[in-house]
């Protein structure tokens, strides 16, 4: 059964119900389960998920490292691990929730599905539904980056560049997708969420943390290692929860300006501008559930500028993740809070190193390369 996020409205499983008539999104229930024997997440906590996974439709996804951060945790003063998402099938989490939507789009009986993407999601669902020999279209804004239409092209999804406003884009797919009979698995579809929580199983696995920190955009992957470690109490495997804390650029932080001002609703965010683009997202479709989980839940909401982002980018260079400006908004964040003594000494910390640096090379300086001739090459090394 679906149920609404908000007013509670129950849906059936039958149809591709992905939204309430009351406009917010809809979630599965609290599943309470046993791990088991398995070497792969969906193998391990298989009574967690919706219905039996064939990996025949895995590329692989999940079971990603978590490493210490051995540097920036005697830096901090914590006990710092960073959950390593760009070492998925297309360099990014977003795998883990494509490969739950490409089982519900097949169980539904659906020959094609799309998604509203711009970056890393385009690039997840094109690959499997390639995967999967499905029909697959990826909508994306009139001014994406060449590099990142390349980077789509291969997997033969028929990319559509629509004009207007991208906001507007994701609801008008949903719409489009019931005329067409397409399968959007867009940010934060249902099943999409339940995708993102086998994070949580794995991170509980090696550690047990006090904060979780996840760079925030649509609002989906925080709903999806909420309800993973929601599930992970209920079931009584663990016995208390992290503190959650959504991160966003300043530039575009929707979810922190309306959380923090302590109103109720999303507002869209107006003139929105920042290098991290992945999370630039001025009106987040799950906006609005993320602010009744951070209210329920007592969670943080960070913004961090650009400048931050860059640092804690070239941080995590020194630890050796090359990861895209929205994944260092975590490490951005985590600083400014020990700095405001928020986040206790020795305090473990997991952040969500949600995409790969290789997707965006535009902000990288190089301010570390020297020239040098062959002849007086010698002269270059101290």
């Amino acid at each position: 059964m679906l149920k609404c996020t908000s007013c509670g409205r129950e849906y059936s499983l039958r149809k591709p119900y992905q939204r309430c008539e009351c406009g917010e999104p809809l979630e599965l229930e609290l599943f309470k389960s046993t791990p088991g024997i398995g070497r792969r997440v969906w193998e391990r906590f298989s009574g967690f998920f919706p219905f039996e996974l064939n990996l025949e439709l895995s590329l692989g996804e999940g079971d990603t490292l978590l490493t210490k951060a051995k540097k920036l945790s005697k830096e901090l003063g914590v006990k710092l691990y960073l959950k390593n998402e760009t070492l998925n099938p297309t360099w990014s989490f977003k795998d883990r929730g494509t490969y739950l939507g490409i089982h519900r789009a097949l169980q539904l009986g659906f020959k094609k599905i799309g998604t509203v993407s711009t970056g890393n999601m385009a690039a997840s669902v094109a690959a499997y539904g390639a995967r999967a020999g499905l029909e697959t279209y990826v909508l994306v804004s009139s001014d994406i980056a060449e590099e990142k239409l390349k980077a789509l092209a291969l997997y033969g999804a028929r990319i559509i560049k629509v004009q207007g406003d991208y906001g507007e884009l994701y609801y008008k797919s949903l719409k489009i997708g019931r005329e067409k009979g397409i399968y959007f698995i867009n940010s934060d579809d249902p099943f999409r969420v339940e995708g993102y929580k086998s994070m949580s199983f794995e991170i509980i696995e090696e550690v047990t943390p006090d904060y979780v920190v996840v760079p925030t955009s649509s609002g989906g992957l925080f709903r999806g290692i909420v309800k993973g470690f929601l599930e992970l109490k209920e079931s009584e495997l663990i016995e208390r929860l992290p503190c959650f804390v959504v991160v966003q650029a300043e530039g575009c932080s929707p979810i922190c300006k309306t959380f923090n001002e302590g109103k109720e609703k999303i507002e869209r965010f107006e003139s929105p501008h920042t290098i991290a683009h992945a999370i630039e997202n001025p009106y987040p479709p799950s906006g609005n559930a993320v602010l009744r989980l951070l209210k329920e839940l007592r969670g943080l909401c960070v913004t961090v500028s650009d400048e931050e982002i860059l640092d804690a980018q070239r941080d995590l260079g020194r630890e050796g993740l090359f990861v895209q400006p929205a994944s260092a908004t975590g490490i951005a964040a985590i600083k400014k809070l020990r700095g405001r003594g928020i986040i206790e000494e020795e305090a473990k910390v997991v952040s969500i190193l949600t995409g790969a640096g290789l997707k965006t090379l535009s902000h990288v300086a190089l301010s570390t390369i020297e020239e040098c001739s062959l002849g007086t090459l010698g002269e270059c090394f101290p």
